[in-house]
């Protein structure tokens, strides 16, 4: 017969692992992020967008004047240091792995406003998180067993 401590640990154990492997599975492959931002005159932003081969990028920047600076992997889509104004709609697909990196300055007298469709990638750190929340729920299982063989004095 299991211990009323044994089951609890059992059963939050078992609660914390279904967590990390949801999170785990869940944060694999491509996500998509839609951003809306509106930046004051004369600020400046950057995005540097993580993503495989074959993701697709879609970008609408709207301001009376602004300068834009892109660089994507590979072969990709390169923008030099340019002056644009009214609008610009950029539509660029990876080419390859890699980061691509958006410089945006607002030099006009109105707000510069991004609408973007992004393809990304989640950072490689977040597995190893997922790892350690799963590896969690099984110490709490392994001490929680202890419990049935052998209770410890104080207990």
């Amino acid at each position: 017969m299991l211990s009323k401590r044994t089951l609890i640990g059992i059963i939050v154990g078992s609660a914390i692992i279904g967590i990390g492997a949801y999170s785990l599975v869940s944060d694999t492959g491509l996500h998509t992020i839609k951003v809306n931002e509106t930046f004051a005159v004369g600020e400046a932003t950057s995005y540097q967008i993580s993503a495989n081969e074959h993701a697709h990028q879609h970008m609408v920047i709207t301001g009376e004047k602004f300068d834009i600076k892109l660089s994507s992997p590979g072969d990709g889509l390169q923008i030099p240091k340019t002056s644009h104004a009214k609008e610009v709609t950029l539509d660029w697909v990876h080419l390859k792995d890699g980061k691509t990196i958006i410089n945006l300055q607002n030099t006009g007298s109105s707000e510069l406003k991004v609408d973007a469709t992004l393809q990304v990638t989640t950072d490689p750190i977040l597995f190893t998180y997922h790892i350690v929340v799963i590896t969690s729920g099984m110490v709490i299982i392994g001490f929680s067993m202890g419990f049935t063989l052998r209770k410890p004095k104080g207990f």
